[in-house]
């Protein structure tokens, strides 16, 4: 019996005798300290209700790989450089790897191949890993041809199909299987070479395709023909390309006279300078009682001696062979008939047949040209050099056309409306101008409406006084009166007369003739107008009507300043002494100016212009005080733009500003300061800004301090004004006053009127 000391001692001696065996070493650490995973992987399922082995490529517990277990790579791998650690669709964007290959294929049942080289490019996407392979096209190959296999990523062949084709399986001489076919990797292009040698991979040299045999054989027999001689080339294409759409355009008539019923056609002639061919088509007359045929000879080459007579088959032809010696069909020897002795020729038209005068054959009838257009012209004149293109007569002079009569006015409707159903069976509405209406209809702030002052012309004590507004709507010609109510008149006022035309006074009512309307160059200042026998002196006119006149002068004479400028100086031709003087005397001051009363006075003594055209020089001539701005307004809307848009940088724009005052001055030009605050984005309008500067500007200088200081709304506030746009509306009760109080007409310039009308002049 052992004690148990030595039982255990024995124990211990078998168990490191039996590690040392194994070469397995008892370390005295555990090596689970710190770690934190052990859960395990799931790698036992149910596919299809059997059980198997799911997860052989998960890790053990913990994620730790397995016993002989090697992680196979998703992806290519790339070694880390210096740089960003960017994604590898991010680093390799748009990097394609290119290599040359080929792959055989076998034919089967044909004498001439048995294999076929079929060459091609493999496109390696580094971005994904995918893969794209396009077969270039072979003339006369007859396999489709193009992109063999798509852009995407391709699983490597079995038993390894669960992994795909990464950069380290490709490399100049390698053979890949790309779904059961095979390709040799021949050549790669430059950035590829590069590319794969940074990875440390040592790329071979290119080789060389092999040779396809029904290819060489294709070249073989393509080398061994005889092109055919003499060869003629018919270059068509250069003469297409120089004159596609270049037509000749001819004028010509047929005289078929000749025949029972006949008479002159009329034809229009086309010669197409692409191609040598030549279309005519009829001009058909209304109520000819001829069919309305497009064409009446269609667009082909035109012979001179038509009609042809019928040839032989084989007779013409582009060329002529002949039999030397031998056996007819295979054997013999043929050559081709260089003088081409038995050749048929046939003569068509050319553009150098084609001039006025000429009489062309056409298919037996004789057609004359007589005119031509003017590209027709110029391309025989650039060409030819002809100069004379006297067109030939060939149309009797049109007789004068009889006015149809129009039965006059029976008092039904307008007058457009009858005149319309006298036109036709079927009474048709008149046609208003449509283009005029769009033009002159009201849109945003230009109403097209001319608004005129008027007094009733009369002896009556109760309608003298009363006061009119005449409209004139320029989008349609028509008239509307309005009368605004006046106090204690004892007249209601209102709507006068209902928008229309209106005719003209003194005309019959019943005649075949239009009657005649007012227009727009009835209507000025000073003009005594009839609407429905009542009369009206016009004394006014509106802002507008009076800008809109003188923006058309061409179409009102009373504000065309050139026609008025003209009277005035056949008017006062005798007078100048007298008007200089005239001038002077009411001048006390000596500023060159008379109050526009005294001048219209004098312009009225001359008993030749109108109310409108006396106006009409005062305001071409007016001097107007300029107007003063208030400085508290305009610092409260530039402070208050800048607090919405919370501008409060005001150090930095004044440090900005004192950096550009190199002189140190204090003060900048205006340009500068302008440049200095767009840099900064100064949400101020223009406008705005334009009169800060006008107003702290002091002899072409702005001091940039005090500019800063007024529009800093932070330190120095400036007490808010409420004021608000005055809305735009149509006012039919408008009254002269409104407008004349703001611009009205109070001094004239007299000295530049002078040197307008009589030349620089001592007045």
């Amino acid at each position: 019996m052992f004690g148990s000391s030595t039982f255990f001692n024995f124990a211990y001696e078998n168990l490191k005798f039996r590690f040392l065996d194994e070469s397995v070493s008892v370390s005295p650490f555990l090596t689970k300290l710190g770690k934190e995973r052990f859960h395990k992987s799931h790698h036992f399922d149910y596919n299809n209700e059997v059980a198997m082995l799911t997860g052989e490529e998960k890790p053990g517990i913990g994620g730790e790989p397995l016993l002989g277990q090697k992680k196979k790579p998703k992806n290519s791998v790339f070694p880390r450089g210096e740089g960003s650690n960017a994604p590898t669709w991010v680093a390799f964007d748009r990097q394609v790897l290119c290599f040359q290959a080929y792959f055989q294929e076998a034919v089967h049942e044909k004498r001439e191949e048995q294999f076929r080289i079929r060459n091609c490019k493999i496109y390696f996407y580094l971005e994904d890993d995918s893969i794209q392979v396009i077969e270039p096209t072979v003339k006369n190959s007859g396999i489709p041809q193009g992109t063999l296999i798509r852009r995407h990523r391709i699983p490597l062949p079995a038993p390894n199909d669960d992994q795909f084709y990464t950069v380290e399986h490709f490399n100049v001489g390698n053979e890949i299987v790309l779904y059961g076919r095979k390709f040799k990797l021949m050549d790669c292009d430059e950035f590829t070479r590069n590319f794969l040698r940074k990875l440390g991979v040592r790329v071979s040299n290119s080789e060389r395709t092999p040779d396809d045999p029904y290819t060489s054989l294709r070249q073989d027999m393509e080398e061994s023909m005889q092109p055919l001689r003499p060869y003629e080339r018919t270059d068509t294409l250069k003469q297409f390309l120089s004159h596609d759409r270049h037509v000749l355009r001819f004028w010509c008539f047929w005289d078929d006279g000749d025949c029972m019923f006949g008479d002159t056609r009329e034809m229009v002639l086309h010669y197409f300078l692409a191609d040598d061919t030549v279309e005519i088509r009829e001009v058909i007359q209304p109520n000819s009682g001829r069919d309305a045929v497009p064409v009446f000879v269609k667009r082909a080459r035109l012979p001179k001696n038509a009609p042809l007579p019928l040839r032989q088959p084989g007779e013409k032809t582009d060329r002529t062979v002949l039999n030397v010696f031998g056996p007819m069909g295979h054997g013999g020897r043929y050559i081709l008939d260089s003088l081409k002795t038995g050749a048929v020729y046939e003569d068509y038209y050319t553009d150098a047949d084609l001039v006025i005068g000429a009489v062309l054959n056409v298919w037996g009838r004789k057609l004359v040209l007589c005119d031509s257009d003017n590209f027709t012209k110029e391309f025989y004149k650039s060409k030819y050099g002809i100069d004379d293109f006297t067109p030939i007569k060939y149309k009797a002079d049109s007789k004068p056309q009889v006015p149809r009569p129009v039965p006059p006015y029976n008092g039904f409707g307008s007058e457009e409306d009858s005149l319309c159903s006298c036109m036709g069976l079927i009474p048709k509405p008149p046609q208003l101008d449509f283009i005029k209406f769009m033009e002159r209809d009201r849109h945003g702030l230009e109403s097209n409406v001319l608004r005129f002052v008027a007094y009733m012309s009369t002896d009556s004590p109760i309608d003298k006084d009363r006061k009119f507004i005449i409209s004139y709507f320029l989008s349609d010609d028509t008239v509307s009166v309005f009368e605004p109510p006046q106090r204690n008149s004892g007249i209601i006022g209102g709507k006068f007369l209902e928008r229309g035309r209106i005719k003209k006074p003194s005309q019959e009512i019943f005649k075949s003739e239009m009657s005649e309307y007012f227009t727009a160059q009835d209507f000025f200042v000073g003009a005594n107008v009839t609407i429905n026998d009542f009369n009206f002196t016009i004394v006014d006119a509106d802002e507008y009507a009076f800008r809109y006149m003188e923006k058309h002068e061409d179409e009102f004479p009373v504000a065309n300043m050139s026609v008025i400028i003209d009277k005035l100086r056949s008017a006062a031709k005798d007078k100048v002494k007298d008007i200089k003087e005239f001038f002077v005397m009411n001048d006390p001051e000596g500023g060159e100016t008379i109050r526009y009363e005294s001048f219209r006075n004098l312009l009225a003594q001359l008993k030749t212009f109108s109310e409108h055209e006396i106006m009409t020089i005062g305001r071409r001539y007016a001097h107007r005080a300029p107007e003063e701005v208030d400085m508290t307004l305009v610092l409260a809307v530039a402070q208050e733009k800048l607090k919405k848009k919370n501008f409060e940088d005001f150090a930095r724009l004044q440090e900005s500003l004192t950096y550009e005052d190199i002189e140190r001055k204090g003060t900048l030009n205006p340009s500068t300061l302008r440049v200095v605050c767009r840099a900064f984005k100064l949400p101020l309008p223009e406008d705005v800004l334009q009169v800060l500067m006008k107003k702290l500007s002091r002899n072409g200088e702005i001091d940039y301090s005090e500019f800063v200081t007024k529009i800093n709304w932070r330190e120095n506030p400036v007490a808010s004004i409420q004021y608000q746009q005055v809305p735009v509306k149509l006012d039919a009760a408008w009254q002269s006053g409104d407008i004349s109080q703001v611009t009205a007409v109070l001094k004239v310039n007299y000295k530049e009127l002078v040197e307008d009308v009589f030349g620089k002049q001592d007045v």
